[in-house]
This record gives structure tokens, C-alpha cells and sequence, in this order.
């Protein structure tokens, strides 16, 4: 997985230079010989990993110009070796599984103490993975229910459409117009919709949409 048998290069991805700072630090206190590039937008991200060998990319799920998931597989298709920990402040029991689908190798909350960021990057470069026990929970969960990796499934094709319009940005009123439907219908479903993701507004709804939902563009 290294480049040499000394030196591991990281790259460190993330539009806030004070996170990337922190993950400095406890590369330091991990005592390493390392290398760091840094990245705060999808587009550096991609050209740093045409341009280096990276070992290990430590990477946020939102950036000015995007998300990340699309580029996990990108990263694997181009170097197999490079590992990828997720380290972002989305929720992990919405979003872990579809990123390990994805392909990458660990997902850490950036609410979670300096302890567990440090026992994360070293689980990463001495054994590949970090799973923590909750991604390891919900990956048990997900045998039994596809709800678990994509929590959309849950949604009827009638309400999946729905809830992507109003993440669209279109109002009750807007989209009773457009489906030709009473919007007090529309506001129902809305609740509904709220109610079987487990969300309390639309900032939530989005995330989830973004992410898992195939459609949405």
C-alpha cells in the first residue's frame, strides 16, 4: 500500500483548513513518516490523485463544486492500493453503508473524539479498513433490509417523485400544480415522507437525496 517502505502519503480533503490542520496533528502524534497533500475542492481532489501516489485519502463528503461519492470508485478503478476513510460530519447510520458500497474503506464521524480519529488512521494504514460498531451494526442490519443502505427504499415511486421535487426546491402549491393533485394531498405526503426517513425538514431531506437517490441530478 505504501510507496516506500518509510513514507505514506495522505492526502487530506476537506474545504475547511482547520480540519485539515487537525488531521495534520494527529498524524504527528501518530509518529509516522508521512507525506500530506491538500485538497478543498473536487477538482483538486481528482487532479491530485492523477498527479501523486496517495496511499491514504482522508476525504469529506461535501465540497464547493460536489460531493464525493462518485470519485470513491474513481480512486479505486485508478490506484486498487489507495485506502479511503470518509471523515465528515453527515450522519453515519444514514450514509456509512453507501459509501462503503462505493468503496471506501472507512467512514468516521467528525464529531467523534481525537482517540477515535487516531485509532481510524491507524486502523487504515495497518489493516486496510475501519469499521466502527456502529457501521458494523448496520451491517448486520443490512442483511436483513435493503432500508439500511439506502433508506429511499422505503419511499413509494409516488413519494420518492415527490420528495426529489421538493429537494428540487418546489413548494406544496408548485408541485400539486404539477402532478395535478390537491395540495393538502402533497402536504400529507410530505409528513409521511419525513416520517418514514426519520428527518424533521428539508435541509435532511436533500442530504438524503443527493446521496442515495440515482435519479436526482
Amino acid at each position: 500500500m505504501k510507496s516506500d517502505s518509510r513514507v505514506t502519503n495522505f492526502l487530506v480533503a476537506d474545504d475547511h483548513s482547520l480540519i485539515r490542520q487537525a488531521i495534520v496533528m494527529i498524524l504527528n502524534a501518530i509518529g509516522i513518516e508521512y507525506k500530506v497533500f491538500h485538497a478543498s475542492t473536487i477538482q483538486q481532489i481528482t487532479e491530485c490523485i492523477k498527479t501523486h501516489h496517495i496511499d491514504i485519502v482522508i476525504i469529506d463528503v461535501y465540497f464547493p463544486d460536489g460531493n464525493s461519492l462518485h470519485l470513491i470508485p474513481e480512486i479505486k478503478i485508478s490506484n486498487p492500493e489507495t485506502k479511503t476513510l470518509i471523515f465528515t460530519g453527515i450522519d453515519e447510520d444514514k450514509y456509512s453503508l453507501k459509501f462503503l458500497k462505493a468503496g471506501a474503506d472507512g467512514f468516521l464521524s467528525k464529531l467523534s473524539e481525537d482517540n477515535e480519529v487516531e485509532k481510524a488512521i491507524r486502523q487504515i494504514i495497518n489493516e486496510g479498513q475501519y469499521i466502527s460498531p456502529l457501521t458494523q451494526s448496520l451491517l448486520m442490519a443490512s442483511l436483513r433490509s435493503t432500508n439500511v443502505i439506502n433508506p429511499l427504499s422505503c419511499l413509494t415511486e409516488k413519494e420518492l417523485q415527490i420528495a426529489e421535487m421538493h429537494a428540487r426546491g418546489y413548494g406544496n402549491l408548485e408541485i400539486s400544480n404539477m402532478l395535478n393533485v390537491r395540495q393538502n394531498t402533497i402536504s400529507t405526503i410530505k409528513k409521511r415522507i419525513f416520517h418514514k426517513l426519520g428527518i424533521e425538514n428539508i435541509v435532511e431531506l436533500i442530504d438524503l437525496i443527493k446521496i442515495h437517490s440515482e435519479s436526482f441530478l
